[in-house]
């Protein structure tokens, strides 16, 4: 079997609410498409959501990534060698995770497919469904428990609120948040690297009555140091975030003991046969693993479904990057029930466009 065909095409997909992190305000995004076409019945489809304050990349530099890397190493090759094609292009996209992230999903799509099994199953199918959490964004106290109170009552059972510019305010609505919606629900707190050491340990100190589950990237990416003293002196389990980018970030942060938990997106560490690695370090250093996700296309989710459901070491899933996203062409990728992912019982990701 041999690839006879490749195409890529950018999508600009609507918010239907406009949501605030700590560093910008986003109201539409655009993901890139990738199809892979072989000389068998099978066509393999992948996704990227290039976010240049994440993985430095656009849309632009995604789409010529694949046509002048990706292209010229898959057309003719094998697509079952998936080890061998992803070492391919390896080094020269090692600064365009999403690029890399859209062309290994694809690989493991028709792999799936030549299989005939979904994917999750082919990788190891430790768990068949994952509870996922709802994120609600930085906006004003009513606003968010408005929100808070809209997903509850639609069966979440986790939330996860952004914060990260004002400590004061964040308190406020951590503590208000777990008033209305209960002890049921597990309420998790994402800083966007918005704090300083001395912030991050009174925010937590401040929303302890809340009983928050974890933290999520407190201190710039950068600021390693800080983000192990945060780890050390914090009462409840911290996790990076934005301070895990590669294979090697992961060895460092865990040999290091920089963060309790960490959370691995396919578009920042580039694919699903990265995320495997990095989580079987995670495992060896007794991490736990969160998958999480930029603004995907509910392609791109399936994506990161189907390794969270194929590894032990993933315990949380964040994977609601599709939920407001207008006219997406790979609507129903993924089922959601009652806050729980559940992925479609197709060979491969399950999804063909």
């Amino acid at each position: 079997m041999k690839i006879t065909a490749l195409s890529a095409w950018t999508v600009r997909l609507r918010l239907s609410e406009p949501y605030t992190i700590a560093y910008e305000t986003i109201d539409a995004v655009e993901n890139v498409f990738l199809r892979i076409e072989t000389d068998g019945p099978f066509a393999g489809f992948g996704c990227a959501a290039p976010d240049l304050a994440v993985t430095g990349e656009t849309t632009a530099s995604v789409l010529e990534a694949l046509d002048s890397v990706v292209r010229p190493e898959f057309l003719g090759a094998d697509p079952r060698r998936v080890s061998r094609l992803r070492e391919r292009v390896r080094r020269p996209l090692e600064q365009h995770p999403a690029a890399r992230a859209a062309a290994d999903m694809a690989l493991y799509d028709i792999l799936g497919k030549i299989a005939g099994l979904p994917l999750y199953l082919l990788l190891g199918g430790h768990r068949d469904r994952i509870k996922t959490t709802a994120t609600i964004g930085i906006c004003p106290l009513e606003e968010t428990l408005r929100r808070a109170q809209d997903l509850s009552a639609r069966g979440f059972r986790a939330l996860k609120l952004k914060g990260g510019t004002d400590v004061e305010e964040d308190v406020a609505r951590v503590l208000a948040v777990r008033e209305v919606v209960g002890r049921s629900v597990e309420l998790r707190f994402d800083a966007n690297q918005g704090y300083s050491v001395d912030e991050s340990l009174r925010f937590i100190t401040e929303t302890r009555p809340a009983e928050l589950e974890l933290v999520e990237q407190p201190v710039p990416r950068d600021q390693l140091a800080e983000l192990g003293v945060v780890t050390r002196r914090a009462a409840l389990p911290i996790m990076a975030d934005e301070s895990l980018m590669s294979l090697r970030d992961a060895f460092r942060i865990a040999r290091r003991g920089l963060a309790d938990m960490v959370n691995v997106k396919l578009m920042k560490v580039g694919g699903i046969g990265v995320a495997m690695q990095i989580a079987a370090i995670a495992r060896a250093a007794r991490l736990e693993v969160m998958v999480g996700c930029m603004d995907e296309a509910a392609l791109g989710i399936a994506a990161g479904l189907h390794f969270a459901l194929s590894h032990p070491a993933v315990a949380y899933a964040d994977l609601d990057g599709h939920f407001d996203l207008l006219d997406d062409p790979s609507a129903g990728a993924v089922e959601l029930k009652n806050g729980t992912l559940f992925p479609r019982k197709a060979p491969g990701l399950g999804f063909d466009l």
